[in-house]
């Protein structure tokens, strides 16, 4: 795997039912795959707030390019 995919590597998280969380959508969070709310400061785009349907693990896009946010679908193997 190359430098990049290993960078943009999808991060394991386990969801807990009916609890919201902010994807991060800019990369400058220093917690991804969520927000710490650095894009205030880089005045970038604001995080996706998703809220979990049941207790679950969960592979989280990290290269932000993914087609089913805030879920990782591969794309950053391309």
């Amino acid at each position: 795997m190359s430098e990049t995919n290993k960078k943009f590597s999808p991060i394991a998280v386990e969801l807990e039912k009916d609890k919201k969380y902010k994807w991060c959508t800019c990369s400058h969070s220093n917690v991804q795959p969520f927000c710490d709310g650095s894009h205030k400061a880089e005045n970038a785009t604001p995080p996706l707030i998703f809220e979990a349907e049941e207790d679950k693990r969960a592979h989280l896009c990290t290269c932000k390019l993914t087609k089913n946010p805030p879920y990782c679908d591969g794309t950053h193997k391309l």
